[in-house]
């Protein structure tokens, strides 16, 4: 499939509820350095996943789908998108499109693989087309509209911010200043059983805190999520 000839109707649903310019598919993020071993403490423990519910939510939900508790899965990825999470957007349209936790619907199923391709990642452009393709007109038609309503709720101009905000928060709680400014206390969090120290640059690292290298670093995430989200092969209704 060329992704030069994909219709961007998600885009356009963006550019006119909130007034935004229709993006183009996302350029490869550059390979993200790995994370040392404090850092995966801290991105796995409790203090900091209070203040990522986008990540906190997620792992919620994938937990649930894990265990087949999908009515939960739905309520936590719908939960952890209201912060920006694109994957579980993705994984929210997978339970919609399986019928998992609910009644399958594809309209619906669209529509949030739709969103959750929002910043032109290619895979999750490619599922959206696939999404398409497998809709029948009546389908295609609910699918726009349902989507106008989760961009109203869901879309990153109005799902950034509230992650933003908890990432201010948290870090202000933390720290004790306004501003963030970082003490010289080593810090002590809990990675597989055990207590890990941690040095306050390392558990407030830019990319791990800061609203512009966090997004960036989701990105280079997401570009390598893409074996986490399953759905099959969407099939084409014969014609009626």
């Amino acid at each position: 499939m060329n992704l030069n000839t994909m219709p961007m109707r998600g885009l356009l649903i963006a550019t006119l509820l909130l007034g935004g310019t229709a993006a183009t598919p996302a350029a490869e993020p550059a390979a993200p350095s790995p994370l040392s071993l404090q850092e995966h403490a801290v991105v796995s423990s409790a203090a900091y996943l209070k203040g990522h519910p986008d990540l906190r939510y997620r792992q919620l939900g994938m937990a649930a789908a894990e265990q087949r508790k999908f009515v939960d899965a739905r309520r936590y990825y719908t939960l952890a998108a209201r912060h920006a999470d694109k994957l579980s957007q993705a994984l929210m349209a997978e339970l919609l499109w399986n019928g998992q936790g609910g009644p399958a619907d594809r309209a619906l199923g669209y529509a949030w693989m739709d969103l959750a391709a929002e910043r032109g990642t290619e895979w999750l452009l490619l599922r959206r087309e696939a999404y398409w393709a497998a809709l029948d007109e009546a389908e295609r038609k609910r699918a726009v509209d349902e989507g106008q309503a989760l961009y109203a709720e869901f879309a990153d101009p109005v799902a950034k911010p509230r992650q933003e905000k908890e990432m201010r928060r948290n870090m202000g709680e933390m720290t004790g200043s306004r501003t963030g400014a970082l003490g010289s206390t080593v810090m002590q969090v809990r990675f597989n059983g055990q207590l890990v120290r941690v040095l306050p640059e390392v558990y407030y690292a830019p990319r791990l805190w800061q609203p512009d290298a966090y997004w960036n670093w989701q990105a280079q995430q997401l570009q390598e999520a893409s074996a986490a989200v399953n759905v099959g092969t969407p099939r084409t209704l014969p014609s009626r």
